[in-house]
């Protein structure tokens, strides 16, 4: 198959997806957006730049390594990573004083009016 005739399929399929899918109005699809797209979820499902590397064709990993920089879950572990501990994601734990006010009956009485 040729470029064109997949980009021609792809058109197709597109046009008909935004009938049932209204938010795909306006936007380009393109194959190398697919391309780019499955490349992410790959370094997302395996972790290994190496094997998106060669998944890809590209001949010198360097090349891959924008993919490092486009994936928000790798900026995010990142960013953690320098967080202060009690920063953190799933470290929060609310103060007693806080969880008794919002059971507190009277408040939450007082709340609704």
């Amino acid at each position: 198959m040729t470029r064109a005739g997949f980009e021609y399929i792809l058109d197709k399929h597109v046009r008909t997806a935004t009938k049932r899918c209204s938010s795909l109005t306006g936007r380009s699809v393109s194959p190398h957006q697919l391309r780019h797209s499955c490349a992410l979820i790959m370094l997302q499902a395996t972790r290994d730049i190496r094997k998106v590397a060669l998944w890809l064709g590209h001949a010198d990993i360097r090349t891959t390594e924008i993919y490092l920089r486009v994936d928000p879950t790798q900026k995010l572990e990142a960013v953690e990573a320098v967080l202060p501990l009690g920063l953190r994601r799933g470290r929060f734990k609310a103060p007693e004083a806080l969880i008794a006010s919002l059971t507190d009956p009277v408040l939450c009485e007082a709340k609704r009016h």
